[in-house]
């Protein structure tokens, strides 16, 4: 058994048993998705960097690209730790106003300037709308959607306080723009997707902001907005192996055969408990002794990383309303495969 196999140009798949995995079990996956969890396109199952199941449904396969929605938010995260390691960005508590000089904030308007990059990665930056009701769609009709979103920031609530933002992370990546003179598509391409044989992303030109080319069925490449920020909380498209690839890069602290991809330091300090479960852009969760951090994304788009079990899994699936929580899945069918 290879436990540190690299899939830098393609995967290899194993026995299950080689890796310490009941194979029964995991043949008991099938009929569930299929009756229980039926949007799944595609799961990819990795232990010591090796594929230990595959399978892909309603006539998707390894080579199809999903729009894995909010995932791209930890991917973004990624890239703003790999800028702060460059000294393109000075630290986490470097503040959100510091990349937008022109942009002078009402004098009644206290927090705005009080803002850091830490407060956007961890969702913990004040906004006007509830929790979990945020107006996104006015964002995407503004001409500029960094400056909607600067407005925005910091007229209500507490710094300090969970509320989980998408224009928070686009103004992460305009952020990462500004100080890196690249778009997130460009730097992710070859700081992070092409090191390590991620396919990298084409630059699709937006010929429309409707809802299909932002969010639906013309998603294409990585969205961007009307200046060409690459959109930072969803609009990126993966296979499900190129989504495993990066889990695998976290599960191994950022390191790639003999190269440190991500500072090991960043993934530390993005995946530690704390009392949101909520990291750096990262799902934090404990549950029966089982530690896990995940990139979540709308209709049930998941990269899950089980460090204690040197396993990830990879789930791209069809956008749909409420889906069954992957972590069942998780729980149910695949830990319990695990044999040592």
């Amino acid at each position: 058994m290879q436990k540190n196999f690299w899939p830098s140009t393609e995967w290899q798949a194993a026995d299950p048993a080689t890796l310490g995995m009941n194979a029964e079990r995991l043949v008991a996956l099938e009929p569930a998705i299929i009756s229980e969890y039926s949007n799944i396109n595609g799961i990819v199952v990795v232990r010591h960097g090796q594929i230990g199941y595959e399978k892909y449904f309603n006539g998707y396969g390894h080579e199809h690209k999903h729009h894995v929605a909010s995932v791209t938010k930890s991917i973004l995260s990624a890239l703003v730790g790999i800028a702060i390691d460059a000294g393109y960005i000075n630290n986490v508590d470097q503040k959100v106003l510091d990349f937008f000089p022109e942009y002078v904030p009402p004098a009644e308007d206290t927090q705005k300037s009080e803002i850091t990059i830490r407060h956007l990665l961890t969702m913990t930056a004040p906004y006007p709308f509830q929790d979990w009701h945020e107006p996104l769609d006015k964002m995407c009709m503004a001409p500029d959607w960094v400056k909607y979103t600067l407005d925005m920031l910091g007229q209500q609530g507490r710094i300090g306080d969970f509320k989980y933002s998408t224009a928070g992370g686009h103004l992460l990546s305009a952020i990462l723009t500004r100080s890196t003179g690249q778009s997130a598509r460009e730097f992710a391409n070859e700081r992070v997707f092409k090191p390590i044989g991620m396919q990298e992303i084409p630059d699709h030109k937006m010929t429309s902001f409707s809802f299909d080319a932002l969010f639906g069925k013309d998603v294409k490449g990585w969205v961007h907005d009307p200046s060409g920020n690459s959109t930072g909380g969803w609009g990126l498209t993966l296979t499900p192996r190129d989504m495993v690839r990066f889990g695998y890069l976290y599960l191994k602290r950022g390191l790639w055969e003999d190269a440190q991809i991500i500072p090991g330091t960043w993934i530390d300090d993005s995946t530690a408990p704390n009392a949101h479960n909520y990291g750096y852009m990262w799902w934090l969760r404990k549950e029966d002794e089982v530690s896990a951090y995940s990139a979540l994304g709308d209709g049930g788009n998941i990269i899950c990383c089980i460090p204690d079990k040197d396993l990830v899994v990879a789930i791209a699936s069809e956008f749909m309303m409420n889906p069954r929580d992957r972590w069942t899945l998780i729980k149910e069918y695949i830990l319990p495969a695990v044999t040592d």
